[in-house]
């Protein structure tokens, strides 16, 4: 009878091994090894489960955005909203839901932040329609944060059409504007969308590349296609000032800038487009953040994954005439950089990537858009 039990039980094991594997293509052509992702995304997942709070959160209870992020990464990595630990960090995120629309602790300074963090992470979880009524408001609350005629401004002004942390900073930047187009398309945002077609004045006016879209004093004077921070509030850009006065563009903000452009709609033939693929097209790597080394590279690693999904390429062709695997390339870079507790860190510490909590959960973001894959059709 003991022997019987066993067998049944490793009958049952092998059932669930079988069931839970990905179902890979057989065809496959790019992307990452299978098993090599599989066994990499389980320990990333791992180590989420054992470092979430007792309350339900990660990180801070007093900020949701790690776990936003945390919920989306797992959600994203195929774990349903009925895995405890998920349905906890849910709540935690219920929590947060504020009486006008935003999702946010009462006492932060980035209320933009973190309501569009946490309404991809709602957004993501909401299979059963659960989130409906507080996503609804949460795009109300949304809209009403952004740079526009409602705050006096016209499109004439540089602030138009960006979005900033919150009340406390009061200078729209392309990182919080590229949240918030990100979480209004999450919610269903179409194109033309106004509020979409508001943020594109504002990025195009972050990019150093004058044009009829981008007359601002900085737009000259580097002229390479790249994205800075923001244009507002004269110009700040964390890769620093050339000589002539102009604001050095950085990985991060280009590719969050670009993958801005083509949510609303522009297309390869767009002049701001052709810029900004030809920076990147020049400083393609997956081993920094170009312009900013080791900072803000999990950030950046999700952002370029992003945006090379969005650009519907299965290979990148760099200046050089070289062809990636940009998948298998970036996969290959987080799994070398995994700590062998699953987590994921920075050295570099800067906007709180020594967290590992925060570090993990951009790399198993990024991690999804690297998955074994056919030809694009």
């Amino acid at each position: 009878m003991k022997i019987n039990r066993l067998t049944s039980f490793a009958g049952t094991l092998c059932l669930i091994a079988v069931i839970a594997r990905p179902a890979w293509p057989a065809d496959q052509k790019f992307g990452a090894d299978g098993q090599k992702f599989a066994d990499s995304r389980q320990k990333g997942i791992d180590f989420l489960k054992t470092v979430q709070s007792s309350d339900g959160t990660w990180t801070s209870n007093t900020s949701s955005g790690v776990t936003a992020l945390a919920v989306t990464a797992l959600v994203q990595s195929g774990l349903p909203t009925s895995d405890p630990v998920v349905a906890k960090g849910l709540k935690a995120l219920e929590k947060f839901v504020q009486k006008d629309g935003g999702i946010y602790h009462p006492n932060t300074s980035h209320k933009n932040y973190e309501t569009c963090v946490a309404v991809v992470a709602l957004k993501v979880a909401n299979t059963d329609g659960r989130y409906d009524q507080v996503l609804a408001k949460a795009d109300k609350f949304l809209r009403g944060t952004q740079w526009d005629e409602a705050e006096g401004i016209d499109k004439a002004d540089v602030r138009y059409g960006g979005a900033d942390y919150g009340p406390a900073t009061k200078r729209p930047d392309l990182s919080n504007t590229q949240f918030l187009v990100e979480a209004l398309k999450t919610m269903g945002a179409k194109d033309d969308d106004p509020n979409i077609q508001k943020a594109l004045i504002f990025v195009s006016r972050c990019q150093n590349l004058e044009s009829q879209y981008n007359q601002t004093p900085l737009a000259a004077k580097v002229n390479d296609g790249g994205f800075i921070y923001t244009a507002a509030g004269g110009g700040s850009s964390p890769a620093g000032k050339t000589a002539e006065g102009g604001l050095r563009s950085y990985g991060s903000m280009t590719y969050a800038g670009l993958k801005s452009m083509i949510y609303a709609g522009l297309t390869a033939k767009d002049p701001r487009v052709k810029a900004a693929s030809e920076w990147i097209r020049k400083h393609y790597t997956v081993e920094e953040n170009p312009g900013m080394g080791q900072q803000g590279l999990f950030y950046y690693f999700d952002t370029f994954a992003k945006t090379l999904t969005a650009l519907k390429l299965d290979q990148f062709e760099d200046a050089s005439g070289q062809k990636h695997d940009w998948r298998k390339e970036l996969a290959g870079q987080l799994f070398h950089m995994q700590q062998p507790n699953g987590s994921w860190v920075n050295s570099k510490e800067r906007w709180l990537e020594g967290d590992p909590s925060l570090a993990t959960a951009y790399a198993l973001m990024a991690l999804k858009y690297c998955e074994p894959t056919s030809a694009s059709q």
